[in-house]
């Protein structure tokens, strides 16, 4: 399954720089806003210690991770729902994305021109969130009208639709984000196909400078502060990140490490949306490949099979399946068969 990640803030909180750091692709990074209009595209395949293991042990002719889209979506400013700054154009670009990754900068730098003429993470934050609200507003009233239209025709399903629309619209009034509210199974299927921008889960990224990246600063802090406790927020350091991008793997565990840091911000992030979208990886090994397929948590079997070719799905009688610590425990397929290691999933 595909994954696509937008990267949004204000213009020159660290978005393209950020994106650099992930991606191979290098995206235009210059110190003025709207750098940045048509969003860049970052295939970037998803690291994971347990394919380089798989690797280690069985030698294939090729090692394939999944991959993720990191998208780097112009910077958004105060009134871009009606349209400032081509904002109409930015907000259609996040709603083509799974996960929203909010960039908010928590570092002083005079050098570097911050478009509201300060540092102020949490006005940074409250102007995005409510552009999206505003436009998330726009699409529901729209709603309501063809409902209401519906409704004076006797249509009943309207009937049912016209409360669930009216709290939902009521919520973004009071500023509230749809992923937050707590809503029933209706209203979740409901809401699912307008592809509200506030229903995306955020990532909230924290952009600090290297000293601050263990510990954060007070600009971090008032982010906490303001955030729900359920809200995701990660520290990375893109100055860091820039600097470690081109050195070998082994080089940047060394400068890591140094750091103080266990992990680079780019394992950090995909991590984070994968915990944000419930999703979880399988593998298949051979001599030929091995390679690593993401799936929501919970998937059945036949739907997993789909994942690697749609005909496995519908000729799917059953699947057999090591666990990752057992493979690498016995060593190979045939030990762990003989150990009696080796699953049937027949769903």
């Amino acid at each position: 399954m595909g994954l696509k990640c937008g990267i949004v803030g204000l213009p020159n909180v660290g978005k393209s720089t950020l994106f650099n750091c992930l991606s191979s692709k290098k995206a235009q990074s210059e110190n003025y806003p709207f750098c940045t209009i048509e969003p860049n595209l970052g295939i970037i395949p998803v690291p994971d210690k347990r394919l380089d293991k798989l690797n280690d042990l069985i030698h294939p002719e090729k090692k394939i991770y999944t991959n993720i889209e990191i998208y780097d979506i112009a910077g958004l400013v105060k009134g871009a729902s009606k349209g400032e700054g081509l904002g109409n154009k930015f907000l259609s670009n996040i709603r083509e994305t799974n996960v929203i990754i909010h960039v908010l900068r928590c570092f002083d730098n005079d050098n570097i021109t911050h478009v509201e003429g300060n540092t102020d993470p949490v006005r940074d934050l409250e102007i995005i969130n409510t552009e999206l609200i505003f436009k998330d507003m726009e699409t529901i009233e729209k709603a309501i009208e063809r409902n209401n239209k519906l409704i004076k025709i006797g249509n009943k399903d309207a009937m049912i639709k016209k409360d669930k629309l009216t709290k939902i619209y009521d919520n973004l009034s009071s500023g509230n984000l749809i992923i937050n509210l707590d809503l029933n199974h209706d209203e979740i299927e409901l809401i699912s196909s307008y592809n509200l921008l506030t229903e995306k889960p955020m990532l909230y990224v924290c952009n600090v400078d290297e000293n601050s990246v263990i510990n954060g600063n007070h600009y971090v802090d008032s982010v906490r502060k303001y955030l729900n406790q359920n809200d995701k927020i990660i520290l990375i350091a893109a100055s860091i990140e820039s600097e470690i991008i081109d050195l070998s793997t082994k080089d940047q565990l060394v400068f890591l490490k140094e750091m103080g840091l266990s992990e680079s911000g780019l394992n950090k992030l995909i991590s984070t949306c994968y915990e944000l979208l419930k999703l979880e990886t399988f593998f298949t090994a051979g001599k030929k490949e091995v390679r690593s397929w993401t799936i929501r948590k919970n998937t059945i079997a036949s739907k997993a099979a789909g994942v690697i070719h749609s005909d496995f799905e519908r000729g799917f009688i059953r699947a057999e399946v090591i666990s990752y610590e057992d493979y690498v425990f016995y060593g190979n397929e045939i030990k762990c068969k003989e150990n009696g290691e080796l699953k049937e999933k027949i769903m």
